[in-house]
């Protein structure tokens, strides 16, 4: 019983310790860090760049529902069903790889177009030595907002 009451007592003395050192460490290594918020959702509205993809995305949406209403055209001046079928076949596998191309340009274009504001974040906050940059939308209290910062490198 002794005995146990021996171990016991040496288990609890080194958990104390070992607890003691490691929030000693912790406050030792907790630092204060320079944290600034960024709002990203304004960023990217008011982004030239995005505006600029936008605009080209429409017009290639415009010209593929004008492709569209020229192969509705010719699908209607065919005579037999046969015809038809054969030339919708065409015609759909044609729309398919148009649309696709479109989907893979926008998507490239909208992930330079990130990458550039995310290396201008980074850029303006080392500059203003922050150690963190979060985006405002998850941020509740605190943080310096340099978004307006930002703003002025990205238009």
């Amino acid at each position: 019983m002794r005995t146990q009451l021996k171990t016991i007592g040496l288990i609890v003395l080194g958990l104390g310790l070992v607890l003691s050192l490691g929030f000693n460490n912790f406050a030792m290594a907790s630092e204060v860090k320079k944290i600034a918020v960024v709002d990203v959702n304004k960023i990217v509205a008011s982004s030239n760049q995005v505006k600029a993809l936008k605009e080209e995305q429409e017009k290639k949406m415009q010209d593929l529902q004008k492709w569209l209403t020229t192969v509705r055209e010719d699908v209607a001046k065919q005579k037999t069903k046969e015809g038809k079928e054969k030339l919708i076949a065409k015609y759909d596998e044609t729309f398919a790889k148009k649309q696709e191309a479109i989907k893979k340009n926008y998507a490239e274009k909208l992930m330079a177009i990130d990458k550039n504001i995310s290396g201008v974040i980074a850029k303006e906050a080392q500059a203003q030595g922050y150690d963190i940059v979060l985006s405002k939308g998850i941020v509740l209290y605190g943080g310096d907002d340099i978004t307006s910062e930002i703003e002025k490198h990205i238009k």
